[in-house]
């Protein structure tokens, strides 16, 4: 299935608002420090082409959105589509994730995270690489307040059970995972990521659910 190529935008595009690198980033990824007010803050990890970050942010403007995207070329083409649709809820960082929620998303102060058709990492020697691991669910879970969501769509199998086996063991403060149900798309951008789309396109199954952090956690 082909692919089409990621585009950074035109240098006439101002990414000022939208758009941060490591070192721009404050001590602590906030509401406040990052958008000046106390909105819920949401993070989606791998936010890839940011369809997920541009839809999310237009349609729930009282909550404030955070991408991070570790491809950096990904990561701008993101914000791009973000200065496109003039947000001032959403934020995209060109990064790795894992620190940062080790050391600058205090504990309790999410939302939700989404984390939607991480690479699957194929090879078992390469599976430490994969985005949903022990060390990343147990930071997702630190992170959410009681009540708050963790949304995992995959169209792999394998990745999907094996997450839902690990957060089961790990993380049962979590709870159970939640089946969501796939909505009929009304246009060619309807869907949650591009991955989406294609995945539904081809006819292949998607697998999602969200979890949702016990309030006795």
């Amino acid at each position: 299935m082909s692919r089409s190529p990621i585009r950074r935008p035109p240098a006439s595009l101002d990414l000022s608002k939208v758009f941060r690198v490591v070192d721009q980033l404050p001590e602590l990824l906030t509401s406040e420090s990052m958008f000046d007010n106390t909105k819920p803050l949401e993070m989606e990890v791998g936010s890839g082409k940011g369809l997920f970050m541009a839809t999310a942010s237009v349609e729930n403007p009282r909550h404030n959105f955070v991408g991070i995207e570790i491809n950096n070329k990904c990561a701008e083409h993101a914000a791009g589509r973000l200065a496109r649709t003039e947000a001032c809820n959403a934020i995209m960082i060109s990064g790795d994730a894992e620190p940062l929620f080790n050391e600058r998303v205090p504990a309790g102060s999410l939302e939700a995270v989404h984390v939607y058709f991480p690479d699957p990492w194929w090879k078992k020697k390469q599976r430490k690489r994969r985005v949903l691991n022990e060390r990343s669910i147990l930071n997702f879970s630190k992170a959410l307040r009681p009540g708050g969501r963790l949304h995992v769509w995959t169209d792999v199998l394998d990745y999907f059970e094996e997450t839902v086996e690990i957060i089961a063991e790990i993380a049962p403060e979590l709870g159970v995972p939640i089946p969501e149900e796939e909505i009929e798309a009304q246009h060619d951008l309807d869907y949650r990521t591009h991955f989406e789309r294609r995945s539904r396109r081809y006819r292949i199954p998607v697998y999602r659910v969200r979890y949702e952090k016990r309030s006795n956690a």
